[in-house]
């Protein structure tokens, strides 16, 4: 399966959206299963940027689509402008 990288929430809504497509589901059937209306479903895909944590991790689960999360490589949190603490360096900080 395809790794996204996602940056910012508002990024969300298109790959939800894809997802759920991709999965063959309609929004009243996701909205089914994951307890809400059709429209509530509708108005959280459009603003997954407000979507908790817990309600986002059922979503993804009905959507087939696991979470996975790691530590960018130095390039490319250099590109991002991350910022380093002290536990991203190999000195010990007392």
């Amino acid at each position: 399966m395809p790794q996204f990288t996602v940056r910012t929430a508002d990024q969300l809504s298109a790959l939800l959206q894809a997802f759920r497509k991709e999965a063959g589901l309609t929004q009243s059937e996701v909205a089914l299963r994951l307890g809400v209306t059709q429209q509530t479903y509708s108005t959280l895909e459009r603003n997954a940027d407000t979507v908790g944590a817990a309600r986002l991790l059922k979503l993804l689960n009905i959507l087939g689509v696991q979470w996975v999360l790691g530590k960018p490589s130095p390039e490319e949190a250099a590109a991002q402008g991350a910022v380093k603490t002290p536990a991203d360096t190999d000195q010990p900080h007392w």
